[in-house]
């Protein structure tokens, strides 16, 4: 069975219809993306960090290239036959006619869905002018309707990333992407769930949250609750396993212990990667047809 891109794009948009909220995680490779999917997560995204660090270099500071990120979303969609969204940072050039080649290039790479930030990259001026944080959203969404698919852009607002609490301008950038047509809005690094629920309150799109950060308390029922239509993980997951791949090995490396030993065996994923064997999700270019 073949899965076209059209097929995950209506899918995709469909999830942002219904009622309730989906969670969206995150897999760096080809092989979580397969784990992912066998325990049933209805969509994927790309992460921008996780990706960045799996290379070895930070994120959010324009280290990893629109080529490379485009690649690595070709093989994340390739791998399953889940919805793929990308995550594109600020679009990999300032300008709109930038982010217009980076939508494009998504929709070519297999992902029927991207987020585009408002954060420059430039840690003496982190965030866009209003006026061209706007116009490039626009020009995004210009784009998709280019596509002969459903594409779902998705407008993020990065002040609460980087130092800016200001969560009135936050939402006046939200309310312009919105006007914008941006398909989904998104904040991240809001300091709580009260501020979630106004977001939500104040746009009238779909609005996505990122899990982990608004306390203990917040989980899927919880952001649910406040009107979240998607939650994403982000690099949380990668962390989680750079994090035991670190202990383990700071383990090895002063105290000569194999505490990892624990682990799944090669054994046990070798039979959970075989089920894939003869079922590549991978679409031809030649089937996609969205551009």
């Amino acid at each position: 069975m073949t899965v076209t891109q059209i097929q995950r794009a209506e899918r995709f948009a469909a999830l942002h219809r219904r009622d309730g909220a989906f969670v969206m995680p995150n897999p760096t490779n080809p092989g979580t993306a397969r784990i992912l999917a066998d325990l049933g997560f209805e969509a994927l995204a790309t992460s921008s960090s996780g990706f960045a660090h799996s290379l070895g270099r930070p994120d959010a500071v324009r280290a990893v290239s629109r080529e490379e990120a485009l690649a690595h979303v070709s093989a994340i969609a390739a791998a399953t036959d889940l919805p793929v969204n990308a995550d594109l940072e600020g679009g990999f050039g300032d300008e709109p006619t930038d982010v217009v080649e980076t939508v494009l290039g998504a929709a070519a790479a297999g992902a029927v869905g991207c987020s585009i930030e408002d954060a420059t990259g430039d840690a003496s001026s982190p965030i866009y002018d209003f006026d061209l944080a706007v116009e490039r959203i626009a020009a995004g969404m210009e784009a998709v309707r280019t596509l002969d698919a459903p594409f779902v852009l998705t407008a993020r607002a990065e002040n609460h990333l980087y130092g800016s609490d200001d969560l009135a301008d936050t939402i006046r950038r939200l309310q312009a992407f919105d006007e914008a047509g941006a398909d989904v809005l998104y904040a991240p690094g809001l300091p709580d769930i009260e501020s979630v629920r106004l977001v939500v309150g104040s746009v009238g799109k779909p609005v996505n949250a990122l899990a982990g950060l608004y306390g203990a308390a917040a989980d899927v029922a919880a952001l649910a609750a406040v009107g979240v239509t998607r939650i994403s993980i982000g690099g949380w997951l990668a962390r989680v396993a750079d994090s035991a791949f670190y202990e383990a090995a700071r383990d090895l490396a002063e105290n000569g212990r194999f505490g990892f030993a624990s682990m799944p065996s090669v054994i046990d994923l070798n039979e959970a990667f075989t089920a894939w064997i003869g079922r590549d999700w991978g679409t031809p270019d030649t089937e996609r047809a969205v551009v």
